[in-house]
């Protein structure tokens, strides 16, 4: 007896640890769902919370990693789920054991335009053995706080993995987990497949913006048929703006017509003429453009507040594309052969609408400008695509007559 109260004194520390262990991680995911509900502006409608699963807890796959600082390390662009892409920098490497094995994963800084834009937050993207199988098929997501490394050590809690956005809804920039951060485990633990119906992100007008104060400036300085300067990639002041994110515009700004006028007149411009301008090629980030339509009569321009791309094929078009704001330059550019667009109308109602070939590339070229990209960052994505060409399989053909834009 008195061995088994001795054995017991021992062990029920041990215990209580892991069942206190145990409700911390669930206490966590409890938090995270309330993130996730409609309610809380999250993707997930209430009555779907339902189909969010995760891995009973188990401290095994909790590791301590060694944190391998990365110095002089240049930004890049990581590609995200919706086609777009966000800039980060190499951090650390951080080098743990799980199951036996010996691994790394890269930790990543998301980076604004200036240096001293950087957050506090490191990003962990990962993919696994269970990718695909029992958990979501793009990866899935670590964060830490950059103050938690304590002694160059760090702890990774596989427990606390989730999903992006993007494995509920449509219409959200997930980045892609890098392949550098695969991982050659099976991890059970975390967030698993989400396996409830998938939505489309509607339009939050809520958080669109007036333009500020020298935006009103800029945009009055010149008459309303008056053409505006067209910012250029060689002159630094110029670029800075163009790798600026741009915010939504209020559909109703009273200065909103006047902007778009102006950019008409620069667009249309004999001297520089082009099929489609974005705002903040004029210094104005917000998310405005005009887009020559050449799929309809007459190829009239035509404008659009707070364009979002939620869909893009995967049929590929390689066509030339050149840019108002990057002189003397013309290149042919891998684009998705068709989109889903949603843009907010001119009365505030969210609109859809299905848009192919040529003027597909017009926008994408356009809402790429409202993401700080420009053509050059998809000519080095393209370089890493394994293209597949189906010259030899599909035959496609047009009318004579049809205008080759």
């Amino acid at each position: 007896m008195r061995r088994l109260i001795s054995l017991m004194a021992v062990l029920l520390p041990f215990f209580l640890s892991a069942q206190n262990y145990v409700q911390q991680i669930e206490q966590y995911r409890q938090e995270q769902l309330l993130h996730l509900n409609q309610k809380s502006k999250g993707p997930v409608a209430e009555q779907n919370l339902v189909y969010i699963q995760h891995f009973v807890p188990q401290e095994v796959f909790r590791a301590e990693a060694n944190v391998e600082y990365l110095y002089n390390e240049p930004t890049f662009r990581m590609p995200t789920l919706d086609g777009t892409s966000k800039t980060f920098k190499r951090f650390a490497l951080l080098h743990f054991s799980l199951q036996g094995k010996s691994l790394t994963l890269t930790a990543y800084q998301s980076v604004g335009i200036l240096s001293t834009q950087v957050s506090p937050y490191l990003f962990l993207p990962f993919l696994d053995l269970t990718t695909g199988e029992t958990t979501y098929e793009s990866g899935r997501y670590l964060d830490v706080k950059i103050s938690d490394i304590q002694a160059d050590k760090l702890i990774l809690d596989f427990n606390k993995a989730y999903n992006p956005y993007c494995a509920y809804s449509s219409g959200y920039r997930c980045p892609q987990p890098p392949l550098e951060n695969f991982l050659d485990v099976a991890i059970e633990a975390g967030e698993k497949k989400y396996t409830g119906p998938k939505h489309q992100r509607e339009q939050d007008n809520s958080m669109a913006k007036n333009f500020n104060d020298g935006e009103k400036e800029l945009i009055l300085s010149g008459g309303e048929n008056d053409k505006m300067y067209v910012l250029q990639t060689t002159v630094e002041k110029d670029s800075i703006i163009l790798r600026t994110l741009s915010d939504d515009i209020k559909f109703d700004d009273p200065l909103l017509p006047v902007l778009a006028s102006r950019m008409l007149a620069t667009v249309q411009n004999p001297e520089q003429a082009g099929v489609g301008i974005a705002a903040p090629q004029v210094g104005v980030n917000k998310n405005a453009i005009w887009v020559q339509r050449f799929d309809k009569e007459g190829s009239p321009f035509e404008f659009y507040i707070n364009p979002k791309i939620v869909w893009r094929s995967k049929l590929l078009r390689k066509g030339a594309e050149g840019c108002l704001s990057i002189p003397d330059r013309r290149e042919d550019v891998i684009r998705n052969y068709s989109i889903k667009l949603q843009y907010t109308s001119k009365k505030g109602k969210t609109v859809d609408e299905l848009i192919e070939g040529f003027t597909a590339v017009i926008f994408q070229h356009e809402v790429d400008h409202l993401y700080a990209i420009l053509y050059p960052d998809r000519l080095e994505e393209q370089q890493s695509k394994d293209i597949v060409p189906l010259a030899e399989k599909i035959e496609f053909s047009i009318e004579k007559g049809t205008i080759l834009p």
